[in-house]
């Protein structure tokens, strides 16, 4: 595994991370599985030991460092099971609103709780009616004096139970043209008048992740909520999707890798016809396949984590690494489940949990299809 962009800091880091999941994650991620949900303590054991946002000035609690160290937070998480992607999101996705678009008072309102554990972010761009066409959101937010009041429903909230801080997404001027300048982002805390949640909803894969509903029903939010500017909030999430699409390739490239060393170890001791399964053509041939492409997929992905961490525009580049590895991901989980034979369609089999929790990466982000539009576009078609 190459990450050039890491050094002996991020190595020692890695090591120290290791040690906490193999203790806290490792031997509860079944149980959280069967009981649908990672428990509020894990939050704050990560918090406590510097595993949340751990990029931030030490001003707000974090520990300045750079987004490396967030990297190896991923993968790690990552090595664990999919269903720990809410705290990547935390860290990566939404806790960088706060920090580059939120005001000092509400910088030190609460950021120094995120990196606690204390407060779980979410981020509700998703609609019943609306995915990855985000300029026609329907929620809106009304400037009433002092407050706005908030109507409408998002779905597909990943944290949606756990969160103490949603960045909502909502047309604040309904009617602007073009739809997208009416867009606006305002921070909806826990217990905010008129906002419920829905029920945790029922996933095939990713089962100890929460993701929920989110309903506001004439929800009164202070004005001094608002994120940044009125009617830029479009071009804000615009802006955050390189790093959130980053983390989604990230996360599709450790599961694939992962995905591979459990089945060569699995087929070099399983035996069928008096020999190891490891030793027929077509076990051999397909897994040099993936490997390959993994291969591959580590290369491409490495300098791009390089060039995001030295703030290069990306789009273009991350685009094709969010479609490419998620692809990669899936075909890795269909082929690497075969070679289980039977024993890869049993719960008890990692490769089981795998196969459920991959195929939602070329999903959420912006679907694959977005991927390729965008890729379409920035090569001039």
């Amino acid at each position: 595994m190459q990450h050039p962009y890491l050094t002996d800091d991020h190595q020692i880091f890695r090591q120290a991370l290791k040690k906490f999941l193999e203790k806290e994650a490792y031997p509860h991620y079944d149980k959280w599985e069967n009981e649908r949900m990672i428990p509020r303590d894990f939050w704050k054991k990560l918090g406590q030991q510097g595993f949340l946002c751990p990029d931030l000035p030490e001003t707000y609690g974090g520990a300045e460092t750079d987004w490396g160290f967030s990297v190896v937070i991923e993968e790690e998480l990552e090595r664990v099971g999919t269903g720990l992607v809410g705290v990547s999101l935390h860290n990566d996705i939404v806790v960088p609103y706060i920090t580059d678009y939120g005001s000092e008072e509400q910088k030190n309102r609460w950021l120094p709780k995120c990196t606690t554990g204390e407060k779980i972010t979410a981020l509700a761009m998703t609609e019943p009616g609306a995915g990855s066409d985000l300029a026609n959101i329907k929620t809106t937010a009304i400037k009433n004096g002092d407050h706005y009041i908030l109507n409408g429903q998002k779905t597909f909230i990943t944290n949606g139970i756990h969160a103490d801080l949603v960045v909502v997404a909502c047309k604040t001027d309904p009617k602007a043209e073009p739809k997208h300048k009416g867009v606006s982002l305002l921070i909806v805390e826990r217990g905010a008048e008129g906002f419920s949640r829905g029920r945790k909803l029922d996933k095939i894969g990713l089962h100890c992740q929460d993701t929920a509903e989110l309903i506001f029903e004439d929800c009164k939010i202070p004005a001094q909520n608002l994120l940044g500017e009125e009617g830029k909030g479009f071009l804000y999430m615009m802006d955050k999707l390189q790093q959130e699409r980053l983390a989604v390739a990230i996360g599709a490239q450790v599961a694939a890798e992962e995905m591979l060393t459990d089945t060569i170890e699995y087929t070099k001791a399983r035996k069928a016809f008096g020999t190891a399964v490891s030793s027929f053509q077509n076990t051999r041939f397909r897994l040099a396949e993936i490997a390959t492409e993994i291969e591959m997929g580590r290369s491409f992905l490495d300098q791009l984590i390089g060039r995001h961490i030295q703030g290069e525009d990306v789009v273009k580049q991350v685009s094709m690494a969010k479609y490419k590895l998620t692809e990669t991901a899936r075909l890795t989980a269909t082929v690497c489940m075969q070679l289980h034979g039977g024993y890869g369609y049993m719960e008890e089999y990692k490769i089981a949990r795998r196969y459920r929790d991959t195929p939602v990466s070329a999903i959420y982000a912006g679907t694959n299809e977005i991927m390729k539009t965008i890729i379409a576009k920035k090569i001039g078609l």
